[in-house]
């Protein structure tokens, strides 16, 4: 007989499985302290006021309303669905312009051959390691001459550019890994550089394309510093900028209106996620392998 019969029934069988329901309870218990965080911030908007701190650590509120939605999302001198608006366009022209800068230039760096394309892409990657405090004065003396100050242009302009490093260094490693061969057969077709590029690499770049676009727009949504440097008109607020205005640095601050704010401002970004995660996963995944 073989060794196969002499197993007692279930040994053997049963340890995978038990493994792996311990192992998915300890991912589910850490999942919950990352997120409790935002479930006691989701459980404080409902709360009334009097009850926002006393629930301690409690996530079931004694009383459950949402009139702290109501009253700041029309609390402040201007509606807070501008400030939406106001963050939407940003996030949508400067992701644009990051997307499409960004990808030119890591084209350039990846398929082209010009003279110092090497010292140019390593002074690129040094760009990295700068801090963004150390241009900030220059950055904000230049645009305050141009008269950009208190608008949108210092937020939006830069980006068309190719200002951050990290989505170029990132497709610059994606473009790297398409074959050269595909570039060979279109010169052979009559292509010029600009139609390669356009025909051949960004088709085939959708993944790394779409991960610059999610991580652009959503760190430009969630940009604090750099609205509350260039901007001072109300109407020109973003949601960060409008989320700021419920402290009061007197000790009046509207915390449920602020919770409030905070949990619809992360549905864009939730949904943004949601429906690029597929194209988010594979272009992280793909970024930098050989093909």
């Amino acid at each position: 007989m073989s060794n196969e019969s002499h197993r007692l029934p279930g040994r053997g069988s049963d340890y995978p499985y038990l493994r792996s329901a311990l192992l998915h309870c300890l991912l589910m218990g850490a999942s919950f302290v990352m997120l409790y965080p935002i479930l006691w911030m989701l459980a404080g908007s409902m709360r009334p006021a009097s009850d926002l701190f006393d629930g301690g650590a409690s996530l079931i509120p004694s009383q459950v309303t949402f009139s702290a939605y109501s009253q700041g999302w029309f609390g402040l001198q201007v509606n807070f669905g501008h400030f939406f608006l106001n963050s939407l366009m940003i996030a949508t022209l400067a992701t644009i312009g990051n997307v499409f800068a960004a990808s030119f230039a890591a084209y350039a760096f990846a398929r082209l051959k010009f003279f110092g394309r090497g010292f140019w892409f390593a002074l690129m990657l040094g760009t990295l390691m700068l801090p963004y405090h150390v241009t900030l004065i220059p950055q904000y003396v230049l645009f305050l001459k141009m008269g950009w100050v208190n608008t949108w242009l210092p937020l939006i302009v830069p980006k068309y550019f190719a200002v951050d490093a990290f989505f170029i260094f990132l497709m610059v490693q994606f473009f790297r890994g398409i074959p050269r061969e595909l570039d060979e057969a279109a010169e052979i077709d009559g292509c010029s550089p600009w139609r390669i590029y356009w025909r051949v690499i960004l088709p085939l770049s959708l993944p790394v394309l779409a991960t610059a676009a999610i991580f652009s727009f959503i760190w430009t949504w969630e940009d604090f510093f750099g609205p509350l440097i260039y901007v001072s008109d109300m109407n020109l607020y973003t949601v960060q900028l409008g989320l700021r205005s419920f402290i009061d640095s007197s000790g009046t601050s509207s915390w449920n209106e602020l919770f409030a704010m905070s949990v619809l401002s992360l549905i864009p970004i939730f949904l943004f996620f949601l429906f690029f995660q597929r194209l988010l996963i594979e272009g992280i995944a793909t970024t930098g392998m050989k093909r």
